[in-house]
């Protein structure tokens, strides 16, 4: 299906009003069948307009009069009958059962009015979050997100209205807009499911419910916070089907993923997984425990908070208000008799240190940490007072990663590279071991590249799920030996990467942008904190990959 934007209507902005937006008060459901346009998404003040025919002049009219009289902007794209047909269905099923829930709790309030009855505003709220229409928009925005397959729900109150986001892929798009009115409730509804404190809106408050989803778990981890217009919610959504990954999966490959497999039958030693915030560190972390015996050993895990429940291990979630951390639930649990220990940070020294020695005497130990790359985890370490010959006894094994989107699978083309990303890639796969292209079958001298076109599986973005790429490890005896005599500065644990036949995670993005993974773009932008020498430079802002 050709789906690229043919043509573009300027606007002012997207602040419309305090009703909720609704995509059929632009373009009517009259409107919409008459000229065969649906919308498909909203950017901003920027409208995503299918349209069977884009060349009907009829249509160009109206839809311009319509964004016109809006203040919007819009791209359209080139659509199906059955794609057309599949769009007006989803947004007259969104408007109604809304549209039904907002309509009801208007009609509550005119009657609570005409009775003149006189109720508190938090009384009010409680009886408001009971009713069934607020429900009916929580549930609404819960199974939307887990439809969408998005990672968080958040609920953000403006000046005049309640504005809707989810992240998908680890970008965050505009939902809904609800009036304003209804913002407490939608949040003490939330609370109520999260067993939090409806009377509490002057500190943040963390809580977490569950929903069963088509015969699927979901919890959700709910965190408040109080801001300027009222109080703001985000729901992490933690579907147990989508952490079922294995090491394919992930895009841990070759090499590197038979190093790990080794490292984990090992009977102690210390795995560290490095990385920011938000660079799947816990979903490698759960990879990697649902690979190992869990009915021989006693596996035991302290995590902040536990995201996903994996049968057959001991998870334990610290509470630093009670003075249970990492640190103080490290020393409990090693009289736990453990084999396995999975500690979910090492935030400080005293953690770093506990975690060292568990590894020195016994116990097969799994940690994150956050470092820009795997090699720069031992510095960091060291700096956290660790001495340097218990961490050489100790460390065996570094993974450093970050998550870029993955190519739609459904509308996925094949392209040939411009000749600056061909010249940029080839100067990549030259700093690759040979055994490491053979192992994924890269063919140099026909380099082809991929992109997604953009179709509504993926929301025309082009891009659907994410992958990781990888940097991994293992401590040699010629590492620890550096490590040891505390040579940690200049580049001399890079070299030693190097003639390991290491690669790091933008080479190995390289290789998952030939193999029709992601893009160049992606991987530059994924790693662009952890280059050095012998890795590529980051692109400049006026210069761009194709």
């Amino acid at each position: 299906m050709e789906n690229k934007p043919l043509n573009s209507t300027s606007g002012v902005n997207d602040k419309n009003n305090d009703e909720i937006f609704d995509f059929s008060k632009i373009v009517s459901i009259d409107a919409a069948n008459r000229y065969q346009m649906v919308i498909l998404g909203k950017n901003g003040s920027t409208l995503k307009i299918g349209m069977i025919d884009p060349e009907n002049i009829e249509a160009q009219d109206a839809l311009r009069f319509l964004l016109n009289r809006h203040s919007l902007n819009a791209e359209v794209y080139k659509i199906s009958k059955p794609e057309f047909e599949k769009g007006i269905k989803k947004y007259e099923e969104t408007k109604m059962i809304v549209g039904e829930a907002l309509e009801d709790i208007a009609e509550e309030e005119k009657k609570e009015a005409e009775k003149k009855k006189i109720i508190e505003a938090d009384k009010r709220v409680e009886d408001l979050v009971e009713s069934a229409p607020v429900a009916k928009i929580v549930d609404v925005l819960v199974e939307n997100a887990i439809e969408g397959e998005a990672s968080d729900i958040h609920i953000e109150p403006e000046e005049k209205q309640i504005k809707v986001r989810f992240r998908v892929d680890g970008v965050l798009h505009s939902s809904l807009f609800l009036p304003k009115h209804v913002g407490p409730s939608i949040v003490s509804r939330v609370k109520i499911l999260s067993n939090l404190k409806i009377d509490e809106k002057r500190k943040p408050q963390d809580g977490r419910f569950k929903v069963v989803y088509k015969g699927r778990n979901i919890d959700l981890r709910v965190s408040t916070l109080p801001v300027a217009e009222g109080e703001k919610v985000v729901m992490r959504v933690l579907d147990e089907k989508r952490s079922q990954i294995d090491l394919e999966g992930l895009g841990i490959w070759g090499k590197g993923r038979k190093i790990l497999e080794e490292e984990i039958q090992e009977p102690f030693g210390l795995i560290i997984i490095s990385g920011p915030t938000g660079s799947g560190k816990s979903t490698t972390l759960y990879t990697v425990l649902s690979m190992m015996d869990r009915e021989e050993k006693n596996i035991i895990t302290l995590e902040d908070p536990v995201e996903y429940r994996i049968a057959g291990i001991n998870q334990s979630q610290i509470h630093p208000e009670i003075n249970f951390t990492f640190a103080s639930g490290l020393r409990s649990i090693l009289r736990q008799d453990p084999d396995i220990i999975m500690v979910g940070e090492i935030r400080d020294e005293e953690t770093a240190e506990l975690t060292v020695h568990a590894a020195l005497t016994g116990h097969l130990v799994l940690s994150t940490l956050h470092t820009n790359n795997a090699v720069g985890a031992i510095p960091r370490l060291v700096d956290m007072k660790v001495e340097p010959f218990l961490l050489s006894s100790s460390l065996r094994l570094i993974i450093g990663q970050r998550l870029v989107r993955r190519i739609c699978e459904h509308c996925k083309e094949e392209m040939k590279p411009s000749e600056r990303a061909e010249k940029m890639i080839r100067d990549v796969l030259a700093r690759i071991p040979q055994e490491q292209k053979d192992a994924v079958e890269i063919d140099e001298k026909n380099l082809m590249t991929y992109r997604g076109k953009g179709c509504e599986y993926c929301s025309y973005t082009g891009m659907k799920g994410r992958i990781g790429v990888f940097e991994i490890v293992k401590i040699t005896d010629t590492m620890k030996k550096i490590v040891e005599a505390g040579e940690l500065k200049g580049n001399i644990l890079w070299e030693e990467f190097y003639r390991q036949g290491s690669i790091t995670m933008r080479e190995d993005g390289v290789i998952k942008v030939l193999k029709g993974m992601t893009t160049m773009e992606e991987v530059e932008r994924a790693t662009a904190d952890t280059a050095k020498e012998k890795t590529l430079e980051p692109e400049k802002e006026d210069e761009q990959i194709v």
